[in-house]
């Protein structure tokens, strides 16, 4: 029997117009009503879910930061794993040196170097303000996490990846996007959130049903003991999911919750 489902947010509950579905809304608010436990397990900042967890009437904790933080609803942190300093650091001078457009999130804000238009189709309905400044003239520390951007070429994205991964195997890399190089603490995974959760509240694996998109949702499937990769997922997630349904665009996630939980499927 299912007890929690961590599910992603963009491209899987969120449709890319930022929208929620009447139908996505109303199987939550069913799903909460029967007593399973929604939770958001996103890359997103805590800031910008909360808004997002308002309008589905969630009241579970927040996972955010791919899995870096988790606070309750009063706002209390439950959960923290923040990117050490040195490495933050470093991280920088290498996007300096290569003209990579950085994302800097500290404790909860986001910084940018430049007010471009990487930064405004980033921020666009998502409830994020963001501060504009030299990273020089900030006290680099509670580090979120970076991100690095590239709107234009997801080739580029991938071989950041490849290559922070490679200098830096003491931290967690992942593209959240084809465009999106996601830089974290190496615990700061959204399986470290799931298991913390569910820990917290007595609820096996096997009493999950995780759901995702991209490729940073792999530790998110992964936590779970029932895998539900979305129709628009990239092949990597696919391959470990037990499930894969329709689009985010034509409520896969509505269709998933139809055929594995609400008529009684345990195994696929």
């Amino acid at each position: 029997m299912i007890k929690m489902i961590a599910t992603d947010i963009d491209g899987t509950i969120l449709k890319w117009s930022f929208e929620f579905s009447p139908a996505v809304k109303k199987c939550i608010k069913q799903l909460d009503k029967n007593g399973i436990k929604i939770v958001l397990v996103t890359g997103r900042m805590h800031s910008a879910t909360v808004p997002v967890a308002r309008e589905l009437g969630l009241h579970t904790p927040i996972v955010s930061y791919q899995g870096g933080l988790i606070k309750d609803e009063t706002g209390k942190t439950l959960y923290q794993k923040d990117l050490p300093a040195k490495y933050a650091k470093e991280i920088i001078k290498w996007a300096h040196k290569d003209n990579v457009h950085l994302n800097l999130y500290i404790d909860d804000k986001l910084y940018v170097e430049q007010d471009n238009e990487i930064v405004k189709e980033y921020t666009d309905g998502r409830f994020i303000d963001y501060t504009v400044c030299s990273f020089d003239s900030l006290k680099i520390e509670n580090v979120n996490k970076l991100l690095a951007i590239d709107l234009k070429d997801a080739e580029k994205v991938t071989n950041w990846v490849n290559e922070l991964s490679t200098k830096f195997p003491d931290l967690y890399i992942v593209k959240s996007t084809p465009y999106f190089c996601e830089i974290g603490s190496k615990e700061a995974r959204k399986s470290s959130g799931v298991k913390f959760l569910a820990n917290m509240w007595g609820i096996k694996k096997e009493e999950i049903l995780t759901i995702g998109d991209q490729n940073n949702d792999i530790e998110l499937l992964n936590a779970g003991g029932l895998k539900v990769a979305m129709g628009n997922a990239t092949a990597e997630l696919k391959s470990v999911a037990d499930y894969i349904t329709d689009t985010v665009e034509n409520d896969g996630f509505v269709k998933a919750v139809e055929k594995l939980i609400f008529l009684g499927v345990k195994n696929v």
